[in-house]
């Protein structure tokens, strides 16, 4: 069963309600103003309680809030995520309200992990984000690398076309498609390969030196 676990570091706590059910956004503040915004959801078969999305908070140090999104499923203690079209809504209603409330400072990134960033990639055109942060993208089912016809591509090709830039972050061993793999599959996408399977290592420095290293290059 889903649980929403706050993350490691420091945090406020909202619950935005969606035509979807309750979200559970964490808010990882800097110490000061924002000069950017980071906005990262799950997996589907767990929470923003993973070890690359909890460390990723560590950019707060670099003046980014970082706010992490649970879905209504997990928040709702479900086992299995919803489909597609329901993950996207209650994220377009997370966004809306973040933008709102004002917590959405500077450079807006939007970003996930696996299910996560398929969302993201989905709806950056529309929540009108700067840049997009995939974390170990489902570019393909285990076992359909020659079923190209079963590959996510499109998704992540279309915020490449949309000219929004795109880091995505793959684990050296991911069955659902290796670094190699998506540089083929999306050649406008920066990616970055880092150790693990799809579910990175277990201390995904790697990870979070990554996306640091590419903010701050964007940033430039």
């Amino acid at each position: 069963m889903a649980t929403s676990v706050p993350p490691t570091r420091a945090h406020r706590r909202l619950d935005v309600e969606t035509l979807r059910g309750t979200a559970r956004v964490y808010v990882v503040d800097p110490n000061g103003a924002a000069d950017g915004t980071l906005v990262l959801g799950h997996g589907a078969g767990k929470g923003t309680n993973t070890p690359d999305l909890d460390g990723l908070t560590a950019l707060a140090d670099d003046g980014r809030r970082v706010v992490l999104v649970d879905q209504p499923w997990v928040v709702a203690g479900r086992r299995l995520a919803t489909p597609p079209k329901t993950l996207d809504e209650a994220w377009l209603a997370v966004i809306e309200h973040l933008r709102a409330a004002g917590e959405i400072e500077g450079r807006f990134v939007q970003g996930g992990r696996s299910a996560g960033a398929r969302v993201a990639c989905r709806t950056a055109a529309q929540c009108g984000a700067d840049a997009v942060v995939a974390l170990a993208f489902p570019l393909m089912p285990p076992g359909k690398l020659d079923v190209p016809e079963k590959w996510r591509t499109s998704e992540a090709q279309s915020v490449v076309e949309a000219e929004i830039p795109l880091l995505v972050v793959q684990g050296a061993t991911d069955t659902f498609g290796g670094p190699d793999a998506v540089r083929d599959a999306v050649p406008g996408a920066q990616v970055v390969g880092v150790q693990g399977p799809h579910g990175f290592s277990k201390n995904p420095t790697d990870v979070v030196d990554a996306v640091r290293g590419w903010l701050t290059n964007l940033s430039e």
